[in-house]
């Protein structure tokens, strides 16, 4: 009778070899602990580390409450964060991403889960990308409750990554904003953007590449590199919505529309009832100078308008009674923000349209 014998110890077939390094991900977790953490809410239960987050709703506050949630990522706007080798800012994307979403319905960002998804786990950049993260949290008065860095080095190559996050919100079910507030006569309020937040950069980086502008040089018309204008981080609206219809009620705020993927006036027309349309001025603001610079190299106005913000990253339908305070409110919490236009009876097949021209 023989004894067992241990099969041969081989340093390719471990874990790291194989492209996942548990210890640089045990790494990126403690550099990342501090800003997570300044996220924190009250009701917050579980710290983190622990395989789920939980979050002490206290349901003995609200009369009728409804979860909301939203699910989004930051796109191709990836792509030149890793060009420029600047990942602190995405993470605020991602988050503006899907609060600015849940707003839209008038509900309180509660919490978010972040996925970031890597061919190679880098401490450093995974714990700027999650600091961004946790920036855009405390911007949204959300906590970061947890997350998931996935190691996919067959699958990705070496500084390839990806984000995705969900986000959880509440709202009273008599305080739902929509489409079913919007009357004849209210007034369109346009909150300015900050720039192209995370919609089209698929465009953009083909415009750079095919003009062969360079992303360190400053164009005319802009006031900085064109790099640092293009990774300029989406605005988050949420807790300046918040604040409107918690001074002025829904009586006087009716509808949120988040500008992104399909354009001001394709967002806007999701928050339009059957028989009425909107009509944005455009000649109440001014065509950012970006988006001109990728007009002069080719990329024709409409297409501009259903790929870009143009300028305007939230709108709200409100009461024509308080339009103008509304504006004021904005200013005040250092959002610009102006009368873009009216919602009226349709007379064609359009929900928004834009008129004019920019001034």
């Amino acid at each position: 009778m023989t004894g067992r014998t241990d099969p041969p110890v081989s340093d390719q077939f471990t874990y790291a070899a194989s492209g996942v390094d548990i210890d640089a991900g045990e790494r990126a977790v403690t550099l990342m602990r501090t800003a997570v953490e300044r996220t924190s809410r009250p009701e917050v239960v579980s710290g983190l580390g622990g395989f789920a987050g939980l979050f002490a709703l206290d349901t003995a506050t609200y009369r009728k409450p409804l979860l909301a949630s939203s699910t989004d990522g930051v796109g191709t706007k990836i792509a030149l964060a890793r060009q420029l080798d600047r990942h602190d800012t995405v993470g605020i994307d991602l988050v503006a991403m899907v609060v600015d979403d849940l707003v839209a319905c008038g509900a309180e960002p509660l919490f978010l889960q972040d996925y970031v998804a890597c061919g190679r786990v880098v401490p450093e950049r995974i714990a700027a990308i999650v600091t961004g993260i946790a920036t855009g949290c405390t911007l949204a008065g959300a906590a970061l409750v947890g997350g998931e860095t996935a190691e996919h080095g067959d699958l990705m190559a070496p500084d390839d990554y990806d984000l995705a996050a969900t986000a959880v919100g509440i709202v009273e079910a008599d305080a739902v904003l929509g489409p079913e507030r919007v009357r004849d006569g209210d007034v369109v309020v346009a909150m300015a953007s900050s720039g192209f937040h995370s919609n089209g950069y698929s465009l953009v980086r083909r415009v750079v590449a095919a003009a062969g502008l360079d992303l360190t040089a400053t164009p005319a018309g802009l006031d900085r590199p064109l790099g640092e204008v293009l990774l300029e981080p989406t605005r988050i609206y949420a807790l300046d919505c918040l604040a409107l219809v918690q001074r002025f009620g829904v009586e006087g705020v009716h509808a949120y529309a988040h500008i992104t993927g399909g354009g001001l006036a394709g967002n806007t027309a999701r928050v339009v009832p059957d028989g009425l349309a909107a009509v944005l001025d455009r000649g109440s603001w001014a065509l950012p100078a970006a988006v001109s610079l990728l007009e002069e190299h080719g990329v024709p106005r409409a297409e501009s308008e259903r790929a870009f913000n143009c300028g305007v990253g939230m709108v709200a339908a409100v009461s024509p009674d308080v339009a103008d305070d509304v504006v004021t409110a904005l200013g005040e919490r250092g959002v610009p923000a102006w009368v873009a236009g009216t919602v009226g009876t349709r007379t064609g097949a359009d929900a928004a349209r834009l008129v004019s021209d920019y001034r």
